[in-house]
């Protein structure tokens, strides 16, 4: 008799849950009467040598793992015009974003100073999954199922997007700054995604975007080259850029430089072994007609933008590091 009244009691209960809304995220295998509480956690850490803390943030990509973010802005409530900024390959996660905040932030510092708010930002590492097909997704047993992995520049936009939504940020006035594969990753989001103003990309590792044809494996093989080299002369960086015009798919190429629309200011190292790259990205763009911006400068160290603490713990950027910051602020100032 007492299973009987408690299976009655069950039933009762079950269908009357069912005549309420599932609030579930995932309702095909949960149901869920009330709305879980989607308050965020956000860690707040000073930094050093700083008033202005730094917001640790998590931002969830499209297959809902989550990439960390440090985010810190001048004083008031703003909002500010925002520009985030990302180093080389991906990886890392918090650590990463903890370390560079304390340690390698002269350059956002500097940002911060000019009354921008400023992001660091972490994605998952390049992979060799090719650039270029297309990401769909479809339902699969009350969930979603992906043609391949999101790759990092997709995972760049979707933190580009929730940072948008932040108080603090004018989603209107939102750039982007990355060196080497973070240069490149820009040409990519600037070739599907409209949401950011402005960027620049320092020594863009382009080589992927510009669809650069594979080495003929028949060829014999050349040897390493230094990531500074010894002499760069005018003459031997026309003479590379011509061949690496002719190693290119063009059409591909020039189909993804024409839907860009946001300015670009291309930033090149005259002794980086991959400086026909940064040009020849920075030439088409210009023969497309996009607004492209160009200037190089004869540093020792691929990714000298980022201003780094010394032995000391201080921030002693030399003249050109000093110089490539302003440029790029001022670069900003006029397109944000």
């Amino acid at each position: 008799m007492r299973s009987a009244l408690f299976f009655i009691a069950a039933s009762i209960f079950f269908t009357a849950s069912l005549a309420q809304e599932n609030q579930s995220v995932d309702p095909t295998w949960l149901y869920v009467p009330e709305a879980v509480t989607e308050d965020e956690p956000v860690l707040i850490e000073p930094v050093m040598g700083s008033d202005i803390p730094v917001e640790l943030r998590f931002v969830e990509l499209l297959d809902g793992v989550y990439a960390p973010i440090g985010f810190r802005k001048p004083g008031g409530a703003g909002p500010f015009p925002t520009v985030v900024f990302a180093h080389m390959n991906g990886g890392y996660g918090l650590r990463w974003i903890r370390e560079w905040t304390q340690y390698g932030s002269g350059t956002p510092e500097a940002f911060l100073d000019a009354g921008y708010a400023v992001v660091w930002m972490r994605y998952r590492a390049e992979v060799d999954t090719p650039y270029g097909s297309e990401l769909t997704v479809r339902e699969f047993q009350g969930r979603d199922r992906w043609s391949r992995g999101p790759l990092e520049y997709e995972d760049a936009i979707s933190i580009i997007e929730y940072v948008k939504q932040l108080p603090a940020v004018d989603s209107d006035r939102v750039g982007w700054l990355g060196v080497s594969h973070g240069g490149e990753m820009l040409l990519k989001i600037a070739s599907e995604y409209d949401g950011l103003r402005a960027g620049v990309a320092s020594e863009p590792a382009a080589m992927d975007y510009l669809a650069k044809f594979p080495p003929d494996p028949n060829a014999p093989a050349e040897p390493p080259q230094s990531e500074t080299m010894t002499e760069n002369t005018p003459e031997m960086q026309e003479g590379a850029v011509r061949q690496l015009r002719s190693q290119i798919d063009m059409p591909r190429a020039m189909a993804r430089i024409n839907a860009i629309q946001m300015p670009i200011f291309v930033i090149a190292r005259d002794r980086d072994h991959n400086q026909a790259t940064f040009r020849l990205a920075y030439e088409l763009m210009r023969d497309a007609g996009k607004p492209a911006e160009w200037k190089s400068y004869d540093h020792d160290y691929h990714g000298f933008i980022f201003i780094q603490r010394d032995n000391g713990g201080n921030y002693h950027p030399d003249l050109l590091q000093r110089e490539v910051v302003e440029d790029s602020i001022a670069f900003f100032d006029r397109n944000l």
